[in-house]
């Protein structure tokens, strides 16, 4: 079981959480934009709570919670995306939803035509509702990037920059849940289901393919569907820290839901446990894969 999540806690809270390397440390850098479930108390959503839930990555860092034992780094948001997403560029924001003109130019993209820019329009599974009743004004939008998306971007550019200084190299993984109707939600159509594990490099552009290879080959020995790329590729963290003739690798991870949590009580299953041994071991096998490329 899960424990209880509040529609609304007094802030302010610690943006992010971050667990360092309990043994030697190594190159590796994880994150999870997406699992936060601290719901700041100023959101004034309008929408059924439990229909914004959908949002969540609920209980993906804790999924991942053996990388640390294994030498990595786990960044992991205590907000949640739908307040205002860490995986979007700050550009990436839809002006009908503000009351007055923002202060900079905008490009919103694809998200932001889909609902789920840098401030979500939309939420919900598996119909989406409107998030809000109301205009938001510049000012509480620009704190929620003060206080929330900006440390949660300086945190991870500091680890980042500190495994590449140490040791000339560094791999990053962000780590993402994915619903059931993914295909239906990016509004794509598709003649197959969707694989249990998606890994996105943006078309082979933010990690070497030995790398991706590497995951994939990691995650189908323990039984696992893997695709790659389809349906998502990856989004503004990957973009940003990906570049792999610098030897700074970036990997996008989404895992399928249905197999580890009810989408509609956003409570555990019981393959959970299963689910996470199978990570702990997938991650020992990244961790491998890392040691050799610096040793």
């Amino acid at each position: 079981m899960t424990s209880t999540v509040l529609p609304g806690v007094a802030t302010p809270f610690a943006p992010y959480s971050l667990r360092l390397p309990e043994t030697d440390a190594i190159p590796l850098v994880c994150d999870s934009p997406h699992s936060g479930v601290l719901y700041p108390d100023d959101f004034r959503f309008a929408l059924p709570f439990d229909q914004l839930r959908a949002g969540e990555d609920t209980d993906v860092h804790v999924l991942w919670q053996a990388l640390p034992s294994v030498g990595a780094t786990l960044l992991a948001a205590q907000f949640p995306r739908s307040y205002i997403d860490p995986n979007r560029e700050l550009e990436d924001l839809d002006a009908a939803m503000l009351a007055e003109p923002w202060p900079q130019p905008l490009r919103p993209g694809e998200k932001t035509r889909l609902g789920i820019g840098l401030i979500w329009r939309d939420a919900g599974y598996p119909a989406r509702l409107p998030v809000y009743d109301r205009l938001l004004s510049v000012a509480e939008v620009q704190h929620r990037i003060a206080a929330y998306h900006a440390p949660y971007h300086a945190a991870m550019g500091k680890e980042i920059e500190a495994a590449y200084a140490r040791f000339g190299a560094v791999w990053h993984l962000n780590l993402h849940s994915m619903p059931a109707n993914s295909y239906e939600s990016l509004q794509i159509e598709s003649d197959h289901p969707l694989a249990d594990f998606v890994l996105g490099d943006r078309d082979g552009t933010t990690a070497a393919p030995e790398f991706t290879d590497m995951v994939a080959q990691a995650l189908r020995r323990r039984g696992f569907s893997v695709a790659l790329n389809d349906p998502f590729k990856g989004v503004a963290l990957i973009a940003r820290l990906g570049r792999p003739a610098e030897r700074r690798h970036s990997l996008q991870i989404e895992l399928h839901r249905g197999l580890y949590m009810d989408e509609n009580t956003r409570q555990r299953t019981s393959g959970f446990g299963a689910l996470q041994s199978a990570l702990a071991e997938v991650s020992r096998d990244i961790a491998a894969y890392v040691k050799e490329q610096v040793k």
